[in-house]
Formats: C-alpha cells, structure tokens, sequence
C-alpha cells in the first residue's frame, strides 16, 4: 500500500528526473535526498558504468553523500526520492540508514524490492520502516528508462 503523496513530492520527483537524464551513460536513475526541513542534501544519477562499481547505484550514491554532509549513517527524518522502485541493496540500505520517507516514480517489475517482487522497505521483521509514495511522475519517470533501453 502507497501513501498519498504530497504535492512537494512532485517537485522533488522533477529534480530527481533532471539528475537522472544527467548520466546518459549509465540506466538513467535519479535519486535525491532531502533533510527534515525540505533541504536538498545529496543527489546522484547510477555511476556503475562510470566508476566499475556494482554497487554504484543512485540510491547508494546519494544515501553516501547525504551520510557524508549529515556527519552520520543515521539518515532519521529524511526522505530519498528516486525516479524508480528500489532493488534489494538499494531498499535495503534506506532501511539501515532510517530513511524516514521513501518517493518513487516508475515501478520496477524486474527487480524491484518496494512492492514489484519483494517488499523490502515493509517488513515487519526488520527494525525500521519507512512511508513510501509511490508512483510519482510514473509516466515521466517510466519514459526515461524504456528510452534509454530503446536506443542502447
């Protein structure tokens, strides 16, 4: 089940948007992560092309940097908005991090660990669990992947 979101989340989707058709090398996903008080923290598009890394995705990325800026792994009261549903690692990692909110826009059939084939983010044997939104800016959001399978 999916909250309703709220109307700042579609602002926040458009940034995560406008940081994922920066990286035109790598599948394009865009992740953003805000404080308690709306501030943007950390972005980050996929760099596993760029850098080797296999665990380079945007979430990763950007929970990294945001952990970085906050001066803890301790993310409480944030919200990461990304442009498609979190993978295992990925739902994994804003669980760990106290993620207080998760945003995202496509969904993910393949691989997704928010509702597609598992749900991560919502299971009652883990310790933390975040309110999800999802499904904001789905077509936009949705439109930038299968563009950028159709031209690779």
């Amino acid at each position: 089940m999916s909250l309703a979101p709220h109307p700042r989340h579609e602002t926040w989707m458009r940034r995560a948007i406008e940081v994922a058709s920066s990286f035109p090398e790598d599948v394009p996903v865009g992740a953003v992560v805000y404080d308690a008080e709306g501030q943007e923290l950390a972005a980050a598009g996929n760099e596993r092309e760029a850098t080797g890394d296999p665990t380079g995705h945007a979430e990763i990325v950007a929970l990294r940097r945001a952990a970085t800026l906050a001066g803890s792994w301790r993310l409480d009261g944030c919200t990461l908005v990304v442009t498609l549903e979190p993978c295992t690692m990925c739902a994994g990692a804003l669980v760990l991090a106290r993620v207080s909110t998760l945003v995202f826009g496509a969904w993910e059939p393949k691989t997704g660990a928010v509702g597609s084939l598992w749900d991560v983010v919502r299971d009652r044997r883990l310790n933390h669990r975040p309110e999800v939104y999802s499904g904001v800016l789905e077509r936009e959001c949705a439109a930038l992947v299968r563009a950028y399978f159709r031209e690779a």
